[in-house]
């Protein structure tokens, strides 16, 4: 084979098209949803930030120097985890700040990063898992009892509350992820779904 012949094959494969463009009206009703997205990540950072003002001032009021250390080794604690999954969270934010979608391959791309942000945020409260449980030992070792409690009594308490915990923080989370996000990323795929025919 020749470098005509080479030349007239590369030339002639198609697999090399580009990806669909998506006018202006696509465009602009994909930005709707993304839009709410965006405004619920602000929302969603500075609710953490004031929750974690109010813990610490929260650690303040407490009586005695080791239960304050305790509390404030959690709270930095869960600062740092809580850091790591908004770094992730910032990522997908300058993503979609991005107005540039203009082709459909761009907007797949998209929605992969909401999926796998959608993992980062069942992680980030599965994470969880260990604070609750170090909180629930802090709570029965300082809450003072009328009487000594049995091994087998905080043994209960402890797996109780970590159970009640746990469901609770699932249970919240899906709730809040469908709320803030799941919604509008299910928009989102529809209208792709809608561009692709």
């Amino acid at each position: 084979m020749n470098i005509d012949e080479l030349k007239n094959t590369w030339n002639a494969d198609d697999s090399f098209e580009e990806a669909p463009q998506i006018s202006i009206e696509q465009k602009n009703k994909i930005n709707l949803p993304l839009e709410k997205v965006r405004k619920n990540m602000r929302k969603e950072f500075w609710y953490t930030l004031i929750t974690f003002i109010i813990a610490f001032f929260a650690v303040l009021s407490c009586k005695t120097f080791k239960l304050q250390f305790y509390l404030s080794v959690l709270i930095v604690s869960m600062a740092f985890v809580i850091g790591f999954f908004f770094s992730k969270f910032f990522k997908l934010y300058k993503e979609i700040s991005n107005t540039e979608m203009s082709t459909y391959d761009s907007l797949k791309d998209l929605l992969q990063q909401f999926y796998l942000n959608k993992q980062y945020y069942i992680s980030f409260y599965l994470s969880f898992v260990p604070f609750l449980v170090c909180e629930m030992i802090i709570v029965i070792e300082f809450i003072p009892h009328s009487k000594p409690l049995s091994e087998l009594k905080t043994a209960v308490l402890l797996i109780g509350s970590v159970v009640i915990g746990l469901s609770a923080l699932f249970l919240m989370g899906k709730y809040w992820f469908h709320r803030f996000y799941g919604k509008y990323i299910e928009q989102i795929e529809s209208l792709v779904t809608e561009f692709k025919k």
